[in-house]
């Protein structure tokens, strides 16, 4: 997905230049596979691998939008953004992932024509083997190097991005098969496999618009995540106890509302001081943009009372 390519970059120069250099390196190679796969696949009369062009062509358009997301989502909060421009990249993984649908869904109807009329199809060119086995090599090696980067800079982010080259390497696979197929006679499989390529590319699509959308709507996080900053404020000295912890997606941060119960017979200053530490320990210790802290205080220390809301 768009918004775990660009996760753990803010605040960690050393993996934005690692992730920043292995997606440019990635642009280059999906450049050359769109316009060797297009061509090929447009010469040879493969549809397959015309299909397979498509996709290097939408891992091209999301490497593109994951370094202009990566470049605005850093920018710094302004009088306009006042939060910050974390949304870009959900923003960008909608657009993405309805771009994605519409053309994973254009290539699933042109090999459903291709599939009713396969008995007028003759076989493809054995070209576009060979072409099919030079983009599974490019993708399985590119998928390698990433790997080795990630590991380098212990980048779970960049882990996930090279496993995403490896998955690329499998619609080749399923391309090069299909051609194989054709070239032996058997022509249904050439649109077949391009139909397998249009299916990946539409789950690839609904996938980034689902999950943006769910982004944009202020989706919390997972339970383990509100349990896991639950405990480090609960840990922190002088909170007795807490409620209304609300948590919302900013990009891959994370924004925390909370109000924090501490002794009432502190001082402002007291209580102003320990909601300033646990706001630092969340901060410290998870995936957090920002913490809202409310303080209500509370009659006996260890026992929540009622507490008058702001308005």
């Amino acid at each position: 997905m768009l918004s775990t390519q660009i996760e753990d970059f803010k605040g960690d120069p050393a993996r934005y230049r690692a992730g920043r250099i292995s997606t440019l390196v990635s642009i280059v190679v999906n450049i050359v596979l769109v316009m060797l796969q297009v061509t090929a696949g447009v010469f040879t009369g493969s549809q397959a691998l015309i299909a397979d062009g498509i996709h290097s062509l939408s891992d091209l358009i999301s490497d593109f939008v994951v370094l202009l997301a990566g470049h605005h989502s850093r920018k710094q909060a302004d009088d306009d953004h006042q939060y910050g421009h974390q949304r870009y990249e959900n923003a960008a993984s909608l657009a993405l992932g309805a771009l994605l649908l519409a053309v994973g869904l254009g290539m699933l109807i042109s090999a459903a024509q291709k599939i009713q009329h396969y008995g007028h199809t003759p076989p493809v060119h054995i070209t576009a083997l060979w072409v099919a086995l030079v983009a599974l090599l490019a993708k399985e090696l590119l998928f390698r190097y990433m790997l080795r980067i990630a590991e380098r800079v212990r980048s779970s982010m960049l882990v996930a991005n090279a496993w995403h080259a490896r998955s690329d390497a499998a619609s080749s696979l399923v391309v090069a098969l299909g051609i194989v197929g054709s070239l032996a006679g058997f022509t249904l499989l050439d649109p077949v496999a391009a139909a397998v390529v249009g299916l990946m590319v539409v789950r690839t699509g609904w996938g980034f618009f689902w999950s943006a959308l769910h982004d944009l709507m202020d989706r919390a996080v997972s339970t383990e995540e509100a349990e896991a900053i639950r405990a480090t404020i609960l840990a922190t000295p002088g909170v007795q106890g807490l409620h209304d912890l609300r948590t919302r997606r900013m990009g891959d941060m994370t924004q925390v509302d909370v109000h924090l119960e501490i002794d009432g017979a502190l001082s402002v200053t007291q209580g102003h001081a320990i909601a300033t530490d646990a706001r630092r320990r969340v901060l410290d210790a998870h995936h957090v943009l920002d913490v809202m802290t409310h303080v209500d205080p509370i009659d006996t220390p260890g026992k929540a009372g009622l507490t008058a809301q702001q308005p």
